[in-house]
């Protein structure tokens, strides 16, 4: 892998047509210790946030024992880059052929539920391989309320009673029982972890038995920056909510009982930024060669704010305008699908032209997971880069929820 001093240094080098995703490792393992040193129990990285093998190995380097996987592809992932890692298989919902081949082939003992029906397929393949279910903990997944930018309990989750009878269930039966919950990705409400701790202490206050321990899920925010125009107020610095997160711990008495995390955007987001040419400017609208079906489907979706630096093709001789004022654009992706707009405007300035290259922040969080090969276009090209995205040149500005007339 090329290794460069910046972004910037990158592409007046490379001068790429296709995207570059420019990866900081230091920055990744740093982010990792950082939370592994705030958090009062086992930090498990929830792989389907950016699984990527150069990832997970720098992850491996920097001290991370354990993951958080959701099917057969990501437990061989994992494997690939250590034998030795814990696997927590945390997808509420599996076929009943993965989670023998979680149980038997990859040694996986720590698995959720959130239906009883869940609870007859590990049966039935615990029993098959006469597996001591007692060598198995079951985290029961109990619904929240939150506020977050992609809520999970929509989807997952057993309500308060249904929870407790799970447990006393999967008790009868002689697994280890804990509980767990996930309150969304990038919370938006410092309040979220105290009201699921509450209902995880519901469950276990008629349960009848001490519980094998707490997952308190995923939802750390990764930092990209406050967009002013956003009615989201701003959320405290991660050590804040930590510290806010450790107390309520105490308050509700769940320190005393093995915890887990499965963080994923907080750890990962700010080691990767990409670099994408300018293929046409339009009036206000610039066409990119990434887009919503490629690394940008957090900017589709609207709910996260990036940061994006203006990086001037020296060929061009000739500019319009002011390079000191920055005014917003319409962003349109490669593809030829008429959605591939981002829903939100760069704050770009008014000289960039055909040709020039944009550094989009902080995009190591599932850019690289839910990328598609729609259209033909897969971006797939790697380098390092030494400087955090946040010593290079200030960003012009942010993707804003100032909405724009079509020019």
């Amino acid at each position: 892998m090329q290794r460069f001093a910046t972004a910037r240094e990158a592409a007046l080098s490379l001068r790429p047509d296709d995207p570059v995703y420019c990866f900081r490792p230091d920055v990744l393992k740093a982010d990792a210790r950082g939370f592994m040193s705030m958090f009062p129990g086992k930090t498990a990285y929830a792989v389907k946030t950016n699984g990527e093998e150069l990832v997970l190995r720098t992850l491996v380097e920097a001290g991370v024992t354990a993951f958080d996987v959701a099917s057969p592809g990501e437990f061989r992932a994992v494997r690939a880059v250590s034998k030795d890692a814990e696997m927590l298989y945390m997808h509420p919902v599996k076929a009943q052929s993965d989670i023998k081949l979680a149980l038997e082939t990859y040694g996986i003992r720590v698995i959720a539920v959130d239906h009883e029906d869940e609870i007859t397929k590990l049966t039935r393949v615990v029993r098959a391989l006469d597996i001591d279910p007692g060598q198995i903990t079951v985290f029961v997944r109990i619904q929240t309320k939150g506020s977050a930018a992609y809520e999970l309990s929509k989807k997952f989750g057993a309500g308060p009673a249904n929870a407790v009878e799970l447990a006393q269930r999967l008790h009868r039966t002689g697994y280890r029982v804990g509980v767990c919950f996930h309150v969304g990705s990038q919370i938006h409400d410092p309040d979220t972890y105290e009201r699921a701790l509450a209902s995880a202490d519901w469950v276990r206050n008629r349960v009848g038995f001490a519980l094998a321990g707490l997952d308190v899920g995923g939802g750390f925010p990764a930092d990209y920056g406050h967009d002013p125009a956003s009615k989201v107020p701003e959320m405290p610095s991660l050590g804040q909510l930590m510290s806010r997160l450790r107390a309520d711990l105490a308050e509700w008495q769940f320190d005393e009982v093995p915890l887990v995390a499965e963080p994923g955007r907080v750890i990962v987001a700010r080691a990767f930024s990409l670099i994408v040419r300018v293929l046409l400017r339009k009036g206000r609208r610039l066409y990119i060669n990434d887009g919503i079906w490629a690394s940008l489907s957090d900017s589709w979706t609207g709910k996260i704010t990036l940061p994006a630096r203006f990086i001037a093709d020296p060929a061009i001789r000739s500019r319009n305008g002011e390079e000191t004022n920055i005014v917003p654009f319409k962003v349109c992706g490669a593809t030829c699908d008429s959605v591939d707009i981002l829903s939100r405007p760069f704050w770009l300035p008014e000289t960039i032209d055909t040709g020039d290259w944009i550094e989009i922040g902080h995009i190591g969080a599932y850019s690289l997971s839910l990328r598609t090969r729609f259209n033909g276009f897969y971006p797939d090209t790697f380098v390092e880069v030494t400087t955090p995205f946040e010593e290079g040149d200030a960003p012009q500005g942010f993707a804003s929820l100032e909405t724009m007339a079509t020019p």
